[in-house]
């Protein structure tokens, strides 16, 4: 039975919950009104419009709640919360028109106490409701108390082992078995628990409720543990992975202990081990400055950083509050391992030159990490001026006081939409590459100590402004996840990968060089959107499944937005010592012929006109029309 009502149509299943919910209305307006008059209650006279007037104002009240759009089987605390706001609602609705229709002389023999009797008994017979078709739906009857989580662990080994013996399996949670490769463990038991093969996993959804499956494979390899995700996806099941092993040393951990998976698992590859050489070169017992220390990628260079204990770590941001955060976490950090690194905060804006002159004088570092930006592309497009000052001209800004105070090497954050840029904030952050480029170029004849690079990349997994934690966030809300373009692709990396490979191609540099990290292959974001919908134990909601439970919405693309990133503007790089560091050979300005653009550039930021801005950018940067993405093919 419960199968089948499962498979009613999503219409369906509202008009017979909203049918229920009108009975219980007439039910609970009986029970009040015999309740209060003391005797079995039949309408007469003005009481019939109680009776009538109940549905027509809850249904809407409820409808506004969102109380329709519930998946029963999954409703919780939140929902019976909602469902306790919406019958408040109500109830000083129902009581405003009684107390009304009293003063006026109408309605002889409908108490006023009706208006708050009726709600209260209507609020526990829609919770009662609720609560029911919970435990019936999902195969629980509250007589015999069967567990609501029943779960699958994924590996039979010491992990797997520890981890049912912590889970403390009881009241919350029943293990209906683990799974398991090996062939030499599949059909024995483990702790008298069953181990299954893989390929079992989609029947057992079925036959036993299995709702969750907890990954307890903490020393496969991540390309593995990608191949596994994947094979599990058309499962109708909750994947989530193994909490900290001292959560579970606790012995107090339940099935929502465990974690989401990280996006690294559904994206990501085996990192390839440092160079340590590399790493330490440019850090080890060096006076290091990070600007943009507070933001995703400053805030993990200044983590890579303090492991290999320079002297003394400099982080300046222009955000007290991410200041404050990254100095704070760097400080507990530190002396949890015994570091003997002296933290910096300095606060200040790179399009403020006498600040960073003032900075690098005082302190003279030796290396100079620059990661201050403005990145977000709608935002950029819609304060052009704002953008350019901070990205060119702070980058020209940061780079002179290099120069003037002797830093030996600076290496500049790029992105990959810097290359043939359909946006502005692409454009500014070539430009930033191009006074680098040209700086390099003129000053080396001249004797300048400062080794200028840049390191080019794409996106970072769970940066600001990531389109990750957006999908996780409208997985919570119930969806529907937001995609620009049904094409639209996308590089990733994640944030530790990113920064250490920029530490090392640093390192690498001998001056002007344009680096280009290998960010493997592109992904369709929505695909990845759909990744993470199934993964979650949920379906998508599209023209093959109309009633699944997450919809996807195509939204169109935003201000200067591309469907597809590049990483070269040519097509010559050359490999480097580390298998994921290329050299771009790239084309740039000479410093004479920059510098004119630039002062062209800087009285339109000044002026804040825009086609003065964009007729720079034009004659500068490689594929920028300033044209619309909308454009694009």
């Amino acid at each position: 039975m419960q199968s089948r009502v499962l498979g009613w149509s999503r219409s369906t299943k509202r008009l017979v919950v909203v049918a229920l919910d009108v009975v219980l209305a007439m039910l609970s307006t009986w029970a009040a009104f015999s309740l209060r008059l003391d005797t079995l209650h039949w309408p007469v006279g003005a009481q019939w419009w109680v009776y009538g007037l109940s549905p027509l104002m809850f249904v809407p009240v409820f409808i506004r709640f969102g109380l329709y759009r519930a998946i029963f089987r999954y409703t919780g605390q939140a929902a019976l919360m909602a469902t306790a706001k919406a019958t408040a609602v109500y109830g000083m609705l129902l009581l405003t028109l009684l107390m009304a229709m009293q003063w006026s002389g109408q309605w002889i023999g409908v108490p006023r106490s009706l208006g708050i009797l009726q709600p209260l008994i209507f609020f526990l017979m829609v919770g009662a409701s609720r609560a029911f078709a919970r435990f019936w739906l999902a195969g629980l009857s509250p007589l015999d108390r069967r567990d609501q989580s029943r779960f699958l662990i994924y590996g039979a080994g010491t992990a797997g082992v520890q981890t049912a013996s912590a889970m403390g399996i009881g009241a919350q949670s029943v293990l209906i078995g683990f799974v398991d490769d090996d062939p030499t463990k599949v059909g024995r038991s483990v702790n008298g628990v069953p181990v299954f093969a893989p390929s079992r996993v989609a029947g057992l959804v079925v036959e036993q409720g299995v709702t969750d499956l907890l990954l307890a494979l903490p020393s496969t390899s991540r390309s593995r543990r990608k191949e596994i995700i994947e094979s599990l996806r058309s499962v109708p099941v909750h994947i989530r992975t193994l909490p900290d092993w001292a959560d579970l040393a606790s012995g107090r951990v339940t099935v929502q202990d465990f974690k989401e998976l990280e996006i690294e698992d559904l994206l990501g590859r085996d990192p390839v081990p440092p160079n340590t050489d590399l790493l330490a070169r440019n850090l080890s017992g060096k006076v290091v400055l990070v600007t943009g220390a507070g933001g995703s990628i400053g805030s993990e260079l200044c983590r890579q950083i303090a492991a290999e204990r320079p002297r003394q770590l400099l982080l300046f941001d222009h955000s007290e509050f991410n200041l404050y955060t990254i100095h704070q976490e760097l400080e507990a950090s530190c002396a949890s391992l015994g570091l003997v690194v002296e933290l910096v905060p300095l606060l200040g804006s790179v399009a403020n030159v006498q600040r960073l002159q003032e900075v690098c004088q005082t302190y003279r570092p030796d290396t100079v990490y620059h990661a201050a930006a403005y990145k977000h592309v709608p935002i950029v497009e819609a304060n052009p001026a704002v953008g350019i000052d901070n990205n060119v001209f702070g980058t020209l800004n940061m780079a002179q006081a290099a120069i003037a105070s002797g830093v030996a090497s600076f290496v500049l954050v790029s992105t990959d939409k810097a290359v043939r840029p359909t946006n502005i904030m692409g454009a500014s952050k070539r430009m930033a590459e191009l006074v680098l480029q040209a700086m390099a170029a003129q000053a080396f004849p001249h004797g300048t100590m400062t080794c200028f690079s840049m390191v080019r990349f794409g996106n970072v997994l769970g940066s600001s402004g990531s389109v990750v934690p957006l999908f996780r966030r409208q997985l919570a809300a119930g969806g529907p996840l937001t995609v620009t373009h049904a094409d639209v692709t996308r590089y990733f990396m994640t944030i530790p990968e990113a920064a250490q490979l920029v530490l090392q191609a640093g390192a690498m540099a001998r001056g002007g060089e344009v680096f280009v990290l290998d960010m493997g292959e592109p992904v369709r974001i929505v695909d990845l959107a759909r990744r993470m919908v199934e993964l979650s134990g949920m379906t998508v909601r599209d023209e093959a499944t109309p009633h699944g439970d997450i919809s996807i919405a195509i939204t169109g693309l935003r201000p200067g937005e591309k469907l597809y990133e590049e990483l070269l503007i040519g097509d010559n790089p050359t490999a480097t010592a580390h298998p994921r560091i290329m050299k771009a050979h790239e084309h740039y300005l000479e410093w004479p012929a920059l510098d004119l653009q630039l002062q062209i550039l800087r009285q339109g930021v000044q002026a804040d006109d825009l086609s003065a801005i964009k007729a720079v950018l034009r004659t500068c940067v490689h594929g920028y029309e300033g044209e619309s993405a909308s454009s694009e093919s």
